[in-house]
């Protein structure tokens, strides 16, 4: 552990303007993030009831790319994305939305080790430390259950009145908007253009729909009926359920912390020896075979190869270990660099590209868009996604591992049922090669996705 006590402030604040450099092109890490007034849901506090967006290119671009997050995901996630795009898209900013959830986070000890006020260490010991030493202290106070009561209804109409929220204010001036999400965020794409607000399908509000290894779509066999979704509504209201999605229980924060962390330290301070070769809480499927640095124990962790099954929603093809050394290191390969994939999640300015706190509610909707055509169960929910004959917009489908196929098929029934042309089309299907994360964290030259979707975006949106 000592080797984390070796960086000063002065070099601590030096790497901090080198990620600058190297993510964003130029030395400043500051974001450009609005803050809206959000949907007032019943029982939330008023400081929750708020939806941040990320702006990137021209502000005064005439077109703008929304995009929508994940499960456990944030709107820095589609930062290096975000990047790539704008320097491609004359004429087009990139929104990404962070979804309230994420005002649950406490970013204080992440933010001091980017400055330098902080070592890896002390971070470390602040968030997950003290779990298994009672004398750390100050250390970090997760949400608990009682406290967040409310959160269990943050589902489809919350997050789609946010949205909606957001594109009133981006179609301000006359822009054009595309609506575009990622895993989860596709379904909730499908939602917002289906959604009937007062007999006016979302998809009026929006010039194009892009799905990136999500959509909202089943097999009928897959749909929940009336009685799973009472069900579904009455396990999660017990007052002793969590409103959030615990992977680690009986911490649903714990797995977005070791995210937060892990990616941060493994750009802030890549080439020193990883804490979590001696950490008892982090899985050993998680570690790698030798002792390694921060960059290589973050890349095994979440390479596509190297980690484990149950971590494809974070995964990427990065490489592998260094072939040598000690502490080892990473060679990047194949579709991008660990540094990149890190970015994908790293902390900056407050903010990471996970979502510490990932509504059980939000995804337990989500099952029953059923691409905007109605069921039983979406009466039960209370969700307004009924209106899927009525979305007549140039569509664009991505599928990596986790869509498998399905992407192409669900966007190829929604513009079916729209009688979109099917030149308005174009479904993009990688399954075989790109892991889930792919699509928003490989090199631009040879991400296919960035490859595909700048002419559609630049021949369907005038």
């Amino acid at each position: 552990m000592s080797s984390f006590r070796r960086g000063s402030v002065a070099l601590a604040a030096a790497m901090v303007v080198l990620v600058g450099l190297a993510i964003t092109g130029s030395a400043s890490a500051k974001l450009n993030v609005m803050t809206l007034k959000g949907y007032p849901a019943p029982g939330t506090p008023t400081q929750f009831n708020k939806v941040k967006v990320l702006k990137q290119g021209n502000p005064k671009a005439k077109k703008i790319l929304l995009l929508e997050p994940g499960t456990s995901a944030g709107a820095t996630n589609f930062r290096p994305l975000g990047g790539a795009l704008v320097k491609r898209l004359k004429g087009w900013q990139v929104w990404s939305i962070e979804r309230r959830e994420n005002l649950l986070e406490d970013h204080s000890m992440l933010e001091s080790y980017l400055k330098g006020q902080a070592t890896n260490e002390q971070m470390l010991d602040y968030y997950l430390g003290w779990l298994i030493d009672s004398s750390v202290s100050p250390h970090f106070e997760g949400k608990t259950t009682a406290e967040t009561q409310f959160a269990k209804n943050w589902g489809l109409k919350v997050a789609v009145g946010d949205i909606k929220r957001v594109v009133n204010v981006a179609r301000r001036g006359g822009r054009k908007v595309v609506l575009g999400g990622h895993s989860l965020g596709g379904s909730i794409v499908t939602a917002y253009a289906t959604w009937n607000f007062n007999g006016r399908p979302g998809a009026k509000d929006l010039a194009g729909l892009v799905f990136i290894d999500g959509a909202g779509a089943r097999e009928a066999a897959d749909l929940p009926t009336a009685e799973d979704a009472q069900a579904s509504l009455d396990s999660l209201n017990q007052e002793s359920a969590s409103p959030f999605i615990t992977l680690v229980p009986p911490f649903p924060w714990a797995a977005g912390v070791f995210n937060a962390m892990g990616s941060t330290a493994a750009l802030l301070h890549p080439n020193e020896r990883s804490l979590m070769d001696d950490f008892p809480l982090l899985p050993a499927d998680l570690k790698p075979p030798v002792s390694a640095t921060n960059l290589a124990q973050y890349a095994y962790a979440v390479d596509a190869d190297t980690g484990p099954e149950n971590l494809r929603l974070v995964q990427s093809h990065i490489g592998d270990l260094a072939p040598s050394g000690d502490p080892r290191g990473w060679v990047d390969g194949q579709l991008g660099t660990a540094k990149r994939a890190a970015s994908v999640f790293m902390e900056i300015d407050g903010m990471d590209g996970t979502s510490w706190y990932h509504p059980m509610r939000l995804t337990i909707d989500a099952g029953a868009i059923n691409n905007g055509i109605a069921t039983p169960a979406q009466k039960v929910f209370g969700i307004k996604t009924t209106m899927g004959r009525r979305v007549r917009l140039p569509m664009y489908s991505f599928d990596a591992a986790l869509g498998d196929g399905r992407i192409k098929w669900a966007t190829a029934a929604l513009a079916a049922q729209s009688k979109v042309p099917k030149k308005w089309v174009r479904s993009v299907v990688r399954s075989k090669t790109y892991a889930h994360i792919d699509p928003l964290s490989a090199t631009p030259a040879k991400n296919d996705f960035i490859k595909t979707l700048v002419p559609f975006l630049r021949n369907h949106v005038r």
